[in-house]
């Protein structure tokens, strides 16, 4: 018992650890970032104790938060890098980059102009830039890619998701499925007609939406 008592503490650490960030990325896309740290806690499941144990500071759960966060962004761009079908892979991040985005709802935008100076947000988004621009590169290559892309477009399809209204947090991440299959339609070289995901309902306007501490409007 004794022998496996420190394996235990540990992955209950790393199980605590996986709670209170999964909280605290939902509560502050939801709800912006001045939710009270107890109030993660408790959503968490664990006493505010452990929470301030581990972050002390309300920043320091938020960067950790963020960093996760970009680090689901750049694994999905070195997925489609790593994919030997250069369309594919191409789709694969398009796809994936809309949908995590969707589920974000402006957590990033806060958390940017929260604390600014917190990550070196250039050389985060050089980095995304310059592999996306490679794997595009080599989709132009191999023919599937139109040749007048060009990463504006990308940029301006990224602020078209990221104004999505719906629902609810699932019909909000339908309609990005959908309208990133529509959006690869139109970089495809010669766009097919394969089936589009569904299509959701959603919220007419943006007046029923409640802004978030952020000045943005939630879905």
């Amino acid at each position: 018992m004794t022998d496996r008592l420190p394996h235990t503490l540990r992955s209950d650490a790393r199980d605590n650890r996986e709670r209170i960030l999964d909280a605290a990325r939902a509560v502050f896309a939801a709800e912006g970032l001045t939710v009270p740290m107890r109030e993660i806690a408790r959503r968490a499941g664990v006493g505010p104790a452990t929470l301030y144990r581990r972050y002390p500071t309300k920043e320091m759960l938020v960067t950790e938060a963020f960093t996760d966060q970009m680090r689901a962004c750049q694994s999905i761009v070195d997925e489609g890098l790593a994919d030997p079908d250069p369309w594919h892979g191409f789709c694969l991040v398009i796809e994936k980059i809309c949908e995590l985005h969707a589920r974000d709802r402006g957590f990033t935008a806060a958390f940017m102009s929260t604390f600014p100076h917190a990550m070196d947000f250039a050389a985060i988004r050089a980095y995304s830039l310059t592999s996306v621009a490679e794997l595009a590169r080599r989709a132009k290559d191999a023919g599937r890619l139109r040749p007048d892309f060009v990463l504006d477009d990308l940029i301006l399809m990224l602020m078209a998701n990221s104004g999505i209204h719906a629902s609810s947090p699932a019909a909000r991440v339908a309609a990005s499925r959908r309208f990133a299959a529509l959006t690869l339609q139109a970089f495809h070289t010669s766009p097919a007609s394969s089936p589009l995901p569904p299509a959701p309902r959603l919220v007419p306007g943006v007046s029923t939406h409640r802004r978030n501490p952020t000045g943005e409007t939630d879905g």
